[in-house]
This record gives C-alpha cells, sequence and structure tokens, in this order.
C-alpha cells in the first residue's frame, strides 16, 4: 500500500537544473523556422504588417529594416521568432552535459502561435515548428477528432521530442514539461470550436462565457480569459478545479507525454512537470491530478510556479500535491544579501533561509527549485547591475525591472558584477536544494525582464553584433560587446561538478558555523557520513581573515583553489576569504 505522502523523489535532490526557452535557444533546423502565418492568432496580432525571421545575432533593440515603421520596439519584439527548434536542443546536449546539467525544464514546448507558447493550441501535439515537418504535421493534426485520444496521432514534431527524451535518459538526464494547464491560446480546438459555433458549441460548459454574439440585444462573444488576456481564455473551474471537459483532456495529455506507448512503460516519457501559475486552480484538481502522475511514474517530480509567501505555498507542500515550487523565496533571501544596495545583515539572512529549511517536510528542502531569475524576471547579472532594493515586492519590482522603465540600465555588467554573480553561484551550488540555471546565465547574458531576459542564447559559435542601440531608439555612449564569456561558463562548469562531485552537497546535513555581520561573513557546513564540506561567503569588498574550530587534523584544501592548504593550529584553521569572494573547503 503506498503511503498517503508522496515524498520528492531522490533523483530530484541531485539535479542541477537548466531551464530552456526552446525557442531561443538554438536553430538547429532552419527548414522548419516560422513563417508570418504561423503567428496567427498570438499577441499583438496584426499579421499584415512586414516581417522576417529575426536574425539570431542582432543588436536587441535595433529594429530591423521591416520593423522601422511599425509602432515602438516593444510592439515589434513580440512579432519577433528567431528559430529555435528541438533540433538545436539535440545539437546542444554535450554543451548541457560538459556544463554539467542533468534536468532539463522546458518552458512551453506544445502548438502555439507565440514565441512563448504559453497559449496552446493543444496539449497532445508538440508544437510544428519544433519539429522537421510543419506542413506535413498541421495536415496530419487535421485528421483527428481531437476531444477522442484514439484518433490521436504521432507528428513529426512528437516523435522528434519523443527522440529528444530518450537520448536525454541515455545521458542519464531528465526532463520536465511547463504544465499551462489554467488557461489555453486563442487558437485552441476547443475555443476555435467555441468561438464558430457559440452557444452550439459542445464546448460551450468547457469554459466562462460571460456572453454571446447576439444582433438582437446587441451584445458580442466574451468570456473569462487569464488576468483579462484576451488571447488566454481560461478553463472554467467549480469548487473541485477544472470542470469534467477540460480536466478529462488534460489528464489523456499527461497519459500520453508520460507513458507515451500506453503500456506502462514510463522510462519512455517525461519526468514530471512544472505547473504554471499552479494558485490558479483548486487544490482537488491538483490532488487529483497528482495522482494520476503517481500511479503512472511513482518517480515523477511535481513542481509550481506559486510567487508568494511560505505560509502560502504550505497547502501544495503537504504530500499529496507537489513536491516542490520553483523557490522565488531563496532568491529574494540571496537577492536581500548579496545584490541589495542597503543589504540585509549575515543573522538575517542566516534568519530568512532557516524560516524556509524549516517551513515544510525535511525532505522538500533538498527538492526545492533554487533559482534566482526564470524568463519571468530580468536575467541574474542584469539584476546586479540594476541593484533592486526589494526582489520580494513582486508587482513593484516587475515594473521597475522591465526594460521600458527609463530608469533601468539595460548596459552589460562590469567584472565587479560578474564576481557578484560568481558570488551567489557559490551559494546556489553548496545550500540546501536543486540549483536552476536559467539558460545563458552561464554563457554571460544579461536583459531586462520580458520579453528581454528571452534573448536568443549566446553561443561561441556565432559572431554577435555589439549591442549600440537603447529601447528609446538612441545609441549608447559606448557600444556592449556581446560574446560567450568562457570565464564565466567555466566558474559554472567548476561549482557545478563540485556540487555533483559530492553528495553532502547535495543531500547532506546543514548547519550555520559563521555569522559575522561587521565583516559580511556567511559560513555553513555540509555533511554526510564521513563527508564533509566548509563553505564561507564573504560579500564585503574587503578580504577577511577568519579563525574557525575544527575537530579535524587537517588539513584542509580549497576546492575552487586547489593550491590553497590549509593547516589546523590549535583546533583552528585560519582562512582569508577573497573580497566579494568564498571558499569551499574541506579535509584531505
Amino acid at each position: 500500500m503506498k503511503s498517503s505522502l508522496w515524498l520528492p523523489p531522490e533523483w530530484s535532490k541531485k539535479a542541477v537544473w537548466y531551464q530552456i526557452f526552446p525557442e531561443r535557444f538554438r536553430n538547429g533546423d532552419p527548414a522548419n523556422d516560422p513563417r508570418i502565418g504561423d503567428l496567427s492568432g498570438a499577441y499583438p496580432g496584426n499579421n499584415d504588417l512586414a516581417w522576417q525571421l529575426h536574425p539570431w545575432n542582432s543588436d536587441w533593440y535595433q529594429r530591423q529594416p521591416w520593423e522601422r515603421n511599425q509602432r515602438d520596439i516593444w510592439y515589434n519584439i513580440h512579432r519577433r521568432r528567431y528559430g529555435g527548434d528541438l533540433q538545436g536542443i539535440l545539437d546542444k546536449l554535450d554543451y548541457l552535459q560538459d556544463l554539467g546539467v542533468n534536468a532539463i525544464y522546458l518552458n512551453p514546448v506544445f502548438d502555439s502561435p507565440s514565441a512563448h507558447k504559453y497559449d496552446s493550441a493543444s496539449y497532445h501535439h508538440i508544437d510544428p515548428n519544433f519539429g522537421p515537418d510543419p506542413d506535413g504535421d498541421r495536415k496530419l493534426i487535421q485528421s483527428e477528432i481531437p476531444d477522442d485520444p484514439s484518433s490521436w496521432v504521432w507528428t513529426s514534431a512528437d516523435r522528434l521530442m519523443r527522440s529528444l527524451i530518450s537520448e536525454l535518459h541515455r545521458r542519464k538526464m531528465r526532463i520536465i514539461f511547463d504544465g499551462v494547464f489554467n488557461h489555453v491560446g486563442y487558437n485552441h480546438w476547443a475555443f476555435k470550436d467555441l468561438r464558430k459555433s457559440q452557444k452550439n458549441s459542445k464546448y460551450g460548459d468547457w469554459f466562462s462565457v460571460n456572453a454571446w454574439d447576439d444582433t438582437a440585444s446587441g451584445s458580442s462573444f466574451d468570456y473569462k480569459c487569464w488576468y483579462g488576456v484576451r488571447e488566454l481564455p481560461e478553463w472554467k473551474q467549480d469548487e473541485n478545479g477544472l470542470v469534467e471537459g477540460p480536466k478529462k483532456y488534460i489528464f489523456d495529455c499527461t497519459r500520453r507525454w508520460m507513458d507515451p506507448d500506453g503500456n506502462g512503460d514510463s522510462s519512455k516519457g517525461i519526468d514530471g512537470w512544472r505547473l504554471d501559475v499552479a494558485f490558479l486552480i483548486r487544490h482537488q484538481f491538483w490532488k487529483e491530478w497528482a495522482a494520476l502522475v503517481r500511479e503512472i511514474n511513482s518517480l515523477a517530480y511535481l513542481t509550481a510556479e506559486i510567487i508568494d509567501t511560505v505560509e502560502a505555498n504550505k497547502p501544495y507542500l503537504e504530500g499529496d500535491e507537489f513536491h516542490a515550487v520553483m523557490n522565488y523565496n531563496f532568491a529574494f533571501a540571496c537577492s536581500d544579501f548579496f545584490f541589495d544596495k542597503k543589504g540585509i545583515s549575515a543573522t538575517c539572512f542566516d534568519e530568512l533561509l532557516r524560516k524556509l529549511r524549516d517551513a515544510y517536510h525535511p525532505e522538500t528542502a533538498y527538492a526545492m527549485m533554487n533559482l534566482f531569475g526564470s524568463h519571468d524576471t530580468n536575467r541574474l547579472a542584469s539584476h546586479i547591475v540594476n541593484g533592486f532594493p526589494d526582489y520580494r515586492d513582486w508587482s513593484k519590482y516587475f515594473d521597475e525591472s522591465l526594460g521600458r522603465n527609463r530608469n533601468y540600465n539595460v548596459r552589460k555588467p562590469n567584472a565587479d558584477e560578474i564576481r557578484l554573480q560568481e558570488l551567489f553561484l557559490i551559494m546556489q551550488m553548496t545550500y540546501v536544494g536543486a540549483p536552476m540555471i536559467f539558460y545563458g546565465d552561464e554563457a554571460g547574458m544579461w536583459g531586462a525582464n520580458d520579453p528581454c531576459c528571452r534573448k536568443p542564447m549566446l553561443w561561441d559559435d556565432i559572431e554577435y553584433f555589439d549591442e549600440v542601440f537603447l529601447p528609446d531608439d538612441t545609441k549608447r555612449a559606448k557600444p556592449d560587446p556581446v560574446k560567450f564569456n568562457r570565464e564565466l561558463f567555466s566558474c559554472y562548469k567548476k561549482l557545478i561538478g563540485i556540487r555533483n562531485s559530492h553528495p553532502a552537497l547535495q543531500i547532506g546535513k546543514y548547519e550555520t558555523i559563521v555569522i559575522d555581520d561587521e565583516h559580511e561573513i556567511f559560513g555553513f557546513s555540509r555533511n554526510l557520513g564521513r563527508e564533509e564540506l566548509l563553505i564561507f561567503l564573504n560579500k564585503s569588498l574587503d578580504s577577511q581573515i577568519i579563525r574557525v574550530k575544527t575537530l579535524s587534523k587537517g588539513p584542509f584544501i580549497d576546492l575552487l583553489d586547489e593550491k590553497g592548504l590549509f593547516q589546523v593550529v590549535n583546533g583552528e584553521i585560519l582562512l582569508e576569504i577573497p573580497a566579494c569572494g568564498g571558499r569551499i573547503i574541506m579535509q584531505r
């Protein structure tokens, strides 16, 4: 008999996550690039204007010739497509393995006209432009009865996704999909039928309709949508969550991607889900859906997007819904300590972290997705440049971190700011929880909040134009060179390698060992069996000397600088911690 408490799978505690925004990661197959008609139904919705596939290496804020007479830069950015696809991800798996990541979180990949794909036309098909035969796939899809799973086909894009899943599993890597189950897109097959057939649609009870087209009364079709965004109609809910029609469809799609052959072999399916805006769907739905996922694959991992307080997270993390959430509270605490120009003390930082560790079941902290930025934030490097005073004030932060905010600094980070990024990385890769990297942070990417955090990935085999233009169409005083940051990549690779090589950093016990508010030093240990690592972080602008008591005889080595050797004298280790730097030491 299964326990009622569904604990996180062991692999999720040892994961190093890498988030990929597929349309912007790599164009591996130019033959499947989107065309203007493929954008129909996506914001901003005008396909009569000139359009071309955007150059991957272009200056982000520079409008291309076909964009010059089309409103402002923000209108144009939403129309841009760069051609990233599944083949591009397959082509770069060696890169990801070399970096050391072992788990991939994909932003939405289902059929959709937008770049972000949170406006799905279907949950049971991969977007045709991500696969090798978009035209053939669309014709094949037309043969289906979309609400009858027995009629569903496997398109070439679907099959390529299955190949990607298989190849990742062969490499001992995991993959989760973004489940956007609160709403769909304007092009969704059920909503299209509803728009066409109105009251006569068989899907009339799948959505919350406020008004129908009615010439007699003069009313126009109106419906409930996500925060008023017309391109995102919401599924209908009752007291138990999504109503039966969309609920059954989602359950069928869940089976399709977790057990694609339908024979109980979950090894060929995805390893879990990240659930978009999970707080907008009632708990009972998630409990029933999670039970289905567990039935298909008891080792699956479920994490939710809930950007809220610890207390708000708790009902979702009781062992019958999600294993974890995207741990923005970890990001908030780290921002307060490392990057806020006023800053909190080491004592306050320690207290914030303790509250996060103690808030849930002891296993939960180890499976939390410890991120700093994502597709919904400004990039880590740009966050450091701008020094936001309160990341946790989400609505205020979101507005202030947009590139359209005239006070926002869109420049490239300097060497001192990159050092702070590396300091945070030491914390992220050694602390309790599974670290997550947003694609390109390791390559030196920077950018404001959505849509500027979604620039095309930096690759070392592409020559990029400098960033010269500003959002207001003026030019910078000095161009910002855009190129792959090999030194930063090496830092990420080294720290990920350290985490992957030491189980104590993945599942070991945590203990705070140094809190020095005056010198801005924070230190902790990670222990598992006979393995112990000591981590020290110095956020001050000066190197600091500290003494640490130990029962070990030593000597200790620094895993970040293997030339460093520290002797134990009278039960103490004498350490110099570099300015805006850290040490990870262990007994040799």
